[in-house]
């Protein structure tokens, strides 16, 4: 069996895994990346590609913007084969692309699970246990990611009743889908499917959708997803879950029975490290437990990414494996940013950094709201998105520095960084009014509710 000596070597090869990789390799040390699973890890495979390639092909290939100009009929029908071509074709460009980063970089690749044989050494496994190499290293990370919660009492099987990882291997588009949880995973796939023409229910415990979100904009989601047909449940606790023939069934503890041709279970996920064989230090959750320099309860392993929880986004976790690498070789880093934007690729997306109303509300905070709404933004008409969307500003009364920025439709994961930096900088709400925006623009719509905002406290 072959034994390797590296300074670094990184478990997973996710977002968190492939930055951290090639920031330990920038800085000169020899690097090994380990996947148990094909290169790229769940992201690439199963998770955030994946998802959002199916959110694209499904907005263009059913031609679901060119309702505002033709209406329903331009709709086409889109079978699960052109949604598989679609989805293929992005992730193997971009597997192509790692692999190629990979080498470029000379980091090693293996294919294998990695089990740790000491705090200092792991073995690389095929699938039936045997042990292929086995590796030493000055420095690891773990960046396994995570998987979804799969409870023994659930009766998961690859046709009816499934998780996120096993929708993405269906072989037809279900006429009509109960999703469990309205949580960002299960609130994104609910408004898919129900752009495919599906009858979608989602049943969950709270009262609204993504209830994290700002209310006025998960409100407005909502309202907008109800007008394309998804029927939302509140306060509904499962209680028994079931196939009957080909269909699911879910009973709640109130009594109500539930029926559809296929059903998705989106209630949660959990850190992917049960073959790990290291006794690390966890949270309540589930999670890694990682100090501010991402360091886990042994202090040469570190651990990124969403194998540590919250937020659980690919965009922090490349962020978070790369100051992993940073810290274990004592370079210089900069702190982990204190606020970051949030994306969520429901149809239509939403995006937002900052407080929220009822936040901010609740530390007694003196505020004003601007907003702009996509009916009055030229572009909005022009892309055929002018029925639903918004954006939001939240600043300051007193001394009008922005404090919010929430936007909900066509674009919205693109536009919230022109708020992201004007936040970073300390800027106050008259910042987009002295600004000339390009029009036609969705842009425009901040000098919109800046305008908005600043008339209220003016009048």
């Amino acid at each position: 069996m072959e034994h390797i000596t590296v300074d670094f070597a990184v478990i997973g090869s996710g977002p968190a895994g492939q930055k951290g990789a090639i920031q330990a390799a920038k800085l000169g040390k020899s690097v090994i990346l380990i996947e148990a699973t094909l290169a790229g890890g769940n992201c690439l495979n199963s998770g955030t590609i994946p998802s959002k390639s199916l959110r694209e092909a499904i907005i263009d290939l059913r031609r679901y913007n060119e309702r505002a100009f033709y209406g329903s009929s331009c709709l086409t029908e889109v079978t699960i084969n052109d949604l598989n071509h679609r989805l293929q074709s992005v992730i193997e460009g971009e597997r192509a692309i790692l692999i190629r980063q990979l080498r470029k970089n000379k980091i090693r690749y293996l294919s294998g699970f990695a089990v740790f044989d000491s705090p200092q050494r792991l073995s690389v496994k095929d699938d039936l246990g045997q042990k292929l190499v086995s590796v030493t290293a000055q420095k690891f990370l773990i960046a396994t990611g995570s998987e979804p919660r799969n409870p023994l009492h659930v009766p998961f099987d690859e046709q009816v009743i499934l998780d996120s990882t096993r929708l993405l291997s269906i072989d037809r588009v279900p006429r009509s889908m109960i999703v469990l949880g309205g949580g960002v995973i299960g609130s994104e796939y609910a408004s898919f499917f129900t752009a495919l023409g599906c009858r979608v229910t989602v049943l969950d415990k709270r009262d609204r959708l993504l209830p994290g979100l700002d209310a006025e904009i998960g409100t407005h989601l909502q309202v907008g997803l109800k007008e394309e047909g998804l029927v939302f449940a509140p306060r509904k606790v499962p209680k028994k879950i079931e196939r009957i023939a080909d269909m699911a069934r879910v009973t709640c503890e109130d009594g109500d029975v539930f029926e559809a041709d296929m059903l998705l279970y989106a209630l949660g996920r959990e850190a992917k490290i049960h073959s790990l064989c290291l006794d690390l230090a966890m949270t309540d959750y589930g999670y890694i437990q990682v100090n501010e320099k991402f360091q886990t309860s042994y202090p040469h392993v570190y651990a990124a990414g969403d194998v540590i929880g919250y937020p659980s986004l690919a965009s922090i976790s490349m962020e978070q494996g790369r100051l992993a690498a940073c810290y274990a070789f004592d370079r210089p880093v900069h702190a982990f940013p204190h606020f970051f934007p949030l994306g969520i690729y429901t149809i239509p997306e939403i995006s937002y950094c900052g407080a929220t109303e009822e936040e901010l509300i609740e530390k007694g905070v003196d505020y004003e709201v601007g907003r702009a709404y996509y009916y009055e933004i030229a572009r909005s008409h022009i892309t055929g998105s002018s029925h639903l969307g918004m954006f939001k500003l939240i600043f300051d009364k007193k001394t009008l520095k922005l404090l919010g920025v929430h936007i909900v439709g066509h674009s919205a994961t693109e536009l919230i960084h022109i708020g992201q930096i004007a936040m970073s900088f300390g800027a106050k709400i008259e910042y987009f009014v002295d600004q000339v925006f390009n029009y036609p623009t969705f842009a425009e719509g901040y000098r919109i509710a800046a305008f908005n905002g600043l008339n209220k406290i003016k009048s």
